[in-house]
């Protein structure tokens, strides 16, 4: 959950956050022997939801950094729930890492190019893979990018020609394809003058029943989308992701 969505009071968390998280699970279980990772760098981690789920999968001897320049003093307290293993920074990490994470984060970033340039590969060796993802279609873009801080989203074919300036795209996709036409309404609505809501991941209030049904139907879409896509069939998401190595011409 990005920090700006946290919510004070204690809520469930929404079907897509929990979809969203296993379907990278699975990736990155499609990519990498897990048992065998070191060092994780989850960047821009927010409340670090994610890095616990992660956890589980990783050795006990594995270290996950998570770095969010937005952290507060009070945010770098890891609660004792998710171990010692897991470590917050507002400090740009040293060393490389086997893994590292960028889910929804260089939407935020100004210099999109630069900072994979300059702070990412550079925390990469041979065998990294890099993990990415954004929001989809810079036509849906709306006033909740807006409020998240969003400086843009971003087309598939987009991201593939970014990462490609300093990267080799192993796997790339889209995710969510059933949200992209509830996103496209609340777009139609926006511009037709309606109030956008303050709806968000972190006040997800729904009770048990939707939850568990909404949370179903998000998984299965991922999980299909994925299974076409390996078939060699795009679809089309509210999300796009690329898994990524230096190509060799950047090793030493």
């Amino acid at each position: 959950m990005d920090l700006s969505e946290r919510c004070d009071v204690d809520v469930r968390r929404h079907p897509w956050e929990v979809a969203r998280a296993r379907f990278f699970r699975r990736l990155i279980a499609r990519h990498v022997d897990v048992g065998t990772l070191g060092a994780v760098l989850d960047v821009g981690a927010g409340d670090g939801w994610f890095a616990g789920e992660l956890a589980d999968d990783v050795a006990a001897s594995c270290r996950i950094t998570c770095w969010d320049v937005n952290y507060s003093d009070a945010d770098l307290h890891v609660p004792a729930h998710l171990g010692r293993r897991i470590m917050r920074t507002t400090e740009t990490p040293e060393g490389t890492f086997d893994l590292i994470l960028l889910l929804d984060v260089i939407e935020h970033i100004a210099k999109d190019e630069q900072f994979l340039r300059d702070e990412i590969t550079p925390r990469m060796h041979a065998r990294s893979r890099l993990v990415v993802s954004v929001p989809a279609y810079q036509r849906l873009y709306s006033h909740h990018d807006v409020a998240l801080g969003h400086e843009r989203r971003y087309g598939p074919s987009q991201l593939r020609r970014l990462l490609a300036a300093h990267l080799e795209v192993d796997e790339s996709g889209g995710l969510f394809t059933l949200l992209l036409a509830p996103r496209a309404a609340a777009l139609v609505l926006e511009r037709a003058g309606r109030s956008p809501g303050k709806a968000g991941v972190g006040r997800w209030e729904r009770g048990s029943a939707v939850t568990k049904t909404l949370t179903a139907m998000l998984d299965a879409d991922a999980r299909g989308g994925a299974w076409l896509g390996r078939h060699g069939i795009a679809v089309p998401g509210l999300s796009t992701w690329a898994v990524c190595r230096l190509p060799e011409k950047h090793l030493p």
